[in-house]
Parts: structure tokens; sequence; C-alpha cells
């Protein structure tokens, strides 16, 4: 096995648990380097530091895949595969759920989701990727699923000099199935669907938002395929308007309101969300609760001023379309921006807005995307609720 030697001097995380080695942080290399083989990696005083999958074309160019020197092989991903279920399992989630959470569970850059009996993967690194029939097979052995589905359609395969594409790994099936989440119904296309289809790191903080909307005329923006509004008019709202962009993910909303019974509450329409609350604040329009779910502003540290700009503008917005002593629902899904930065961006909104804001609840993601300390990028979502209040 080829051996990987780090630098005396890198950044302690590695030790600390975090997976990922950058090119700069390698002193030498011992062996042949082929791309996604597996190593054995060595601190610079020659301690083991773990075995993972190697590739020179990507930046980081070892992700650690565990830190014993155990055999990494088909098994190894059964084990991981079954470790992971095993948790879901504990906490709670079950028929909907992140099965694989990346460097979360052990498994460095693979994404697989659960939508009751069809399983949608991601393979985002060259490593991880050459294990996708194991993976495939793993899956099969565990659940027997109707169906398994690639979404590879990702531009950062393209760091690991991988193509884009997406398509079936088990025999065709119709890719718009049917779900089930908090006792509503909700379609999800998997194929075209934006990521994997479905946002299931919101599960729980849709549920959150039972008692604030409650006889409340609702405000949503950015909603996608509904999932949020259709929770504020199955809680009891009085009536529910969502906006989106995409003529696509409105249509799909609406088909969604229908198959709940709750198109008579909740409507959607596209329009561009930045240009319709400026205007809408102008005319004074107020509702009891405005929500906010946009998508990631950046994925470069290079514009993280600029996703904060965005962020604050849009929820300055939001603040101005709330009536006295109503409620905002904002969140944030750029882990780039950490939550005591989107806290502090809320701050200076509200002093822009000339509004007073009372924290009712400030949250991450649904536990089945579990929160590794250390590793920034699993602690990605930001969800707060707050009463909005007049100074």
């Amino acid at each position: 096995m080829t051996k990987v030697f780090l630098r005396k001097k890198i950044a302690p995380r590695i030790a600390n648990g975090h997976p990922w080695i950058y090119g700069n942080e390698v002193d030498r290399i011992d062996g042949p380097v082929n791309g996604g083989d597996i190593v054995e990696v060595f601190f610079g005083d020659g301690k083991p530091a773990g075995r993972g999958y190697i590739n020179p074309k990507s930046q980081i160019v070892v992700r650690l895949l565990t830190r014993k020197a155990e055999n990494i092989d088909e098994a190894f991903f059964d084990r991981r595969i079954r470790e992971a279920w095993e948790y879901r399992k504990k906490i709670g989630y079950t028929e909907n759920c992140r099965l694989i959470f990346g460097e979360a569970d052990q498994m460095p850059a693979l994404i697989i989701d659960k939508f009751n009996d069809y399983f949608v993967i991601q393979t985002l690194a060259l490593g991880m990727d050459l294990w996708k029939p194991a993976i495939v097979q793993s899956i099969n052995k565990l659940f027997s699923p109707k169906g398994i589905y690639e979404r590879n359609d990702v531009p950062v395969r393209e760091l690991e000099g991988l193509p884009l594409q997406k398509g079936f790994l088990s025999a065709p099936f119709d890719t718009e199935i049917l779900i089930n989440e908090n006792g509503l119904k909700f379609r999800v296309d998997i194929e075209n669907g934006q990521k994997t289809g479905y946002f299931l790191d919101q599960q729980d903080n849709r549920r959150a938002i039972r008692h604030i909307v409650k006889d409340a005329d609702v405000l949503g923006v950015f909603t996608y395929t509904g999932t949020f509004e259709i929770h504020a008019a199955s809680y009891g709202a009085k009536s529910v308007l969502g906006l989106d962009i995409s003529e696509n993910a409105v249509a799909q909303a609406n088909k969604n309101a229908a198959l709940n019974g709750l198109d008579h509450i909740c409507r959607f329409e596209a329009v561009n969300a930045f240009d319709v609350l400026k205007q809408w604040g102008k005319e004074g329009r107020l509702y009891d609760v405005v929500m906010l779910d946009p998508p990631a502003f950046t994925k470069s540290r290079s514009n993280i001023e600029k996703a904060l700009t965005g962020y604050k503008e849009i929820n300055l917005r939001g603040m101005k379309l709330v009536k006295n002593g109503g409620f905002l629902v904002t969140s944030s899904c750029t882990n780039l921006v950490s939550p005591e930065q989107f806290i502090q961006m809320i701050e200076l909104a509200a002093k822009d807005a000339r509004k007073k804001i009372r924290q009712v609840t400030f949250q991450a993601q649904a536990s089945d995307h579990p929160i590794i300390w250390g590793m920034e990028n699993t602690n990605y979502l930001k969800f707060l609720i707050v009463e909005i209040t007049d100074k």
C-alpha cells in the first residue's frame, strides 16, 4: 500500500479527526499514486493517521475513511452503511432520511438519501465513485429497495476529474415518487429536482412553525415545491402565499397543495422574490408570518461577504412585511456562513429595518444529518424564528 507522510507542521484539525488532507500538508509519498487508490497516511513523526483514498488531481489529495489499520473493501462499506442505518433507527429517522451524510458518517464525499423504498446516491469524489458498485450492492442487500438512482450531476465532481451524470443504478422506475412527512404527502422528482430531489434537512424545522402560523396570513419566499407553506396550511393558517422564481417548482408546489386538499388555503406564484418584496414593502403589504428559505448564496470563501449582503437584504425586506408582533422564519444553507455570522447579519437587518427582534428558536438541520464538532461543513443549516416588533 502506498504511504503518504504528512508535514510536521500541519493544521491540528487532522489530528482532531477531520478527514481532509490538502496537497500542501503532504511531505512525501512512498509508492505509486493512482487516483482513487487506498493509501496509508502517517503523521510527520511516523505515527499512523489512518487510511483513505487519494486523488492527485484534487486539492483535497487524501480523504481518510478510517483511523484504524483495517481493510478497505466491500465488507468495510457494507459495515459503514449498516452502522449508519442503525443510528438512524435509534434516533427515529426511518421512512425518509439522509442515510449517509458524508464525513459525518465517516464516508467522505458520499450522500445517500432514503425516500421510503427508493434511494438516491451522490458519489462526489473519485475515491468514493470507484466504490459505487459496492455501495449499491450493500443497499440492495440491506433494504431490497424498489429503486436506486444516482444524482451525480453536481459540478463539484469536475474538481475530481469526474463526469457529470445521472441515471438508474437499478431497474428503471417512475422517478416522481410520493413520500409522507409529518402526516402530509409530497411528490418528489428525484431525477430533475434540486440536489437529490427534496430537502430532508428541514423536516424537523417544518414542524417548528406549527404554533406561530395558526390563524395567520403567511407569506413564503423561495418556496421550491412548497413544503413549509403546505405545513403552514395544515397547521391552521388562514391563508398562505408561496413565491419562487421557478415555474416548474411552483407547478409542483400547487400540485402538492392539491394532493393534501389544501389548495383552497395555499397558492403559489412564480416571481422574482427580490423585486417583489421590495415593491410590496413600498406598498405597505403586511403578513402575520413571513418565511424565507433561500438557496445557498455562495460556495466560495471569497464571496462570503457578498453572500451575507444578499442574506441581509432579503431578511430586511422580509422583516418589513411582518405585522407588529408577527414572526419571521428564516434559513441559510450556506455552510461557509457560520451560525454566529448568520445571527449577526439578522441583527444588522433588524437595525436597518428599525425593528426589534426576539428569538423563538434557533436550530440546525434534522438529526439524520449529524453534526461533528470540528467539521464545519457538517454544521451548515441555520434555521431561525424571531418575533418582530416595531421600535
